[in-house]
């Protein structure tokens, strides 16, 4: 019995261990037009694989690319769409880490940026609603980091101190 682990790494797993033994055969298609109809079906099959993304613009163009990489660029017919190797091979940036210090973790980014607009605010009846729903998430927050600790006082305390007001 053959398992698949002993098998030929498979390119794109999305598409499967199928799709990537079709590609193959298509590649030893020597005939352009029948190893083009045939990629044709071959990309069919592809866009079954994820129907979800079938009116995304670009879909067909994209599975297209794929073919072109499963196939290794080996794959020799007349694509629909031009295949650059360079621009489809090429990664994106990575994503830096955040570097802004958040003052108490458990409450977030988002409380701390609610917080500092609140605090800019004149004195309103906007504000003091903004504070009361600033005050009920810090709670939730709170609660959802350590159970133990919840009392008004400290979130008060934390509201005080974030706004820099002190009563």
């Amino acid at each position: 019995m053959e398992y698949n682990t002993t098998r030929e790494k498979i390119i794109m797993p999305e598409y499967g261990r199928l799709v990537q033994n079709l590609v193959e055969f298509a590649i030893t298609i020597p005939d352009r037009d029948e190893r083009n109809r045939f990629a044709e079906s071959i990309v069919r099959v592809m866009a079954n694989c994820n129907p979800q993304n079938r009116n995304i613009p670009g879909f067909r163009h994209k599975l297209w690319d794929h073919l072109a990489m499963i196939s290794d660029y080996k794959l020799d017919i007349d694509y629909p769409f031009p295949v650059n190797r360079k621009a489809i091979e090429e990664k994106p940036e990575c994503v830096p880490y955040p570097t802004n210090k958040i003052k108490y973790r458990h409450y977030g980014h988002l409380v701390e940026t609610l917080l500092d607009e609140i605090a800019r605010m004149p004195e309103s009846d906007e504000r003091n609603e903004l504070t009361k729903l600033a005050e009920g998430q810090m709670r939730r927050s709170l609660e959802m980091w350590n159970k133990d600790s919840l009392n008004d006082k400290k979130i008060r305390k934390d509201f005080d101190q974030y706004t820099n007001r002190n009563k």
